[in-house]
């Protein structure tokens, strides 16, 4: 599978999509070489690297009811909606442990998404590179503006990686991958409504000039983004799992039912594309 790129949209809740998706393919032991993922999807990645069945299931679903989870509790007292020590610090190390030692020594290559806040550039960051820092800067990845605090990091102020690259893909071309399975949270025909609320970010924002541009020109950045990728699913370069349904589940969603139901169809449309993606694997 030399050559090949996964690719991982992030999209809050809505990753429980992916980890039903990367379910599958752990199940089939498809293991790429190469993931890029920005937010919730490279939270994803990290139990997919390390190959742990189960994990990315068990630390939403199980958790999504404890306040120290997601909470307006967690917005007042921490300034982030997601409790951000518990989810990349608690669960990891007591709750759900993971296995640092198999992630660590994995030959994948793993690429992980964040946006300057000052400059507004997509700034990349790789786990051989991060090493023991790669979980904080996952979490750099995941801080959504207005709802989390940013990471500081080696004098930069990061944000979530996927306001200025959502769906990472020219990240993965970029780095040599001729071919790319991308992993979307939205079904067929979505697209990205104008954010109205600019006046709002430049004065939440006022020193970020870079993230406030990057927030106004979001939804531009998303749909090329679409656009380019139809284009490469058009060509053979690239294959796209996406939802086969009208997606219901948003960022910051807690119903347990919904969040089961969309990862239960994430594992089916892979499962589904299974076939066919065996053979564009092998092409």
């Amino acid at each position: 599978m030399e050559g090949i790129g996964l690719v991982l949209e992030g999209g809050g809740m809505r990753g429980v999509y992916t980890a039903g998706v990367l379910e599958y393919l752990m199940e089939q032991d498809l293991y790429f070489p190469y993931v890029v993922g920005v937010s919730a999807g490279a939270c994803n990645a990290i139990s997919y690297i390390s190959r742990q069945l189960g994990r990315n299931k068990k630390v939403t679903l199980d958790y999504i009811a404890d306040h120290r989870y997601l909470s307006y509790r967690n917005l007042i007292r921490h300034k982030s909606i997601f409790g951000m020590d518990f989810i990349f610090n608690v669960i990891p190390n007591q709750l759900v442990p993971f296995d640092y030692e198999t992630f660590y020594n994995s030959d994948q290559q793993f690429a992980i998404g964040t946006t300057d806040a000052h400059t507004g550039e997509p700034i990349y960051f790789t786990k051989h590179e991060l090493m023991e820092q790669t979980i904080p800067i996952i979490q750099a990845s995941s801080s959504l503006p207005f709802v989390a605090t940013p990471m500081q990091y080696k004098g930069r102020t990061l944000f979530d990686g996927g306001l200025v690259d959502p769906i990472p893909v020219q990240k993965s071309v970029a780095d040599g991958n001729k071919k790319h399975l991308i992993v979307l949270t939205k079904e067929f025909g979505y697209r990205k409504r104008p954010f109205k609320q600019g006046w709002l970010a430049r004065s939440f924002y006022p020193r970020y000039k870079g993230l406030v541009n990057v927030l106004v020109n979001r939804s531009e950045i998303y749909n090329n983004t679409l656009q380019m990728i139809d284009t490469m699913e058009a060509d053979g370069s690239a294959l796209i799992i996406r939802p086969s349904q009208k997606v219901t589940v948003g960022r910051m969603e807690k119903d347990p039912k919904k969040l089961q139901a969309l990862f239960e169809l994430g594992y089916e449309d892979a499962r589904r594309l299974g076939m066919k993606l065996k053979e564009w694997v092998k092409k």
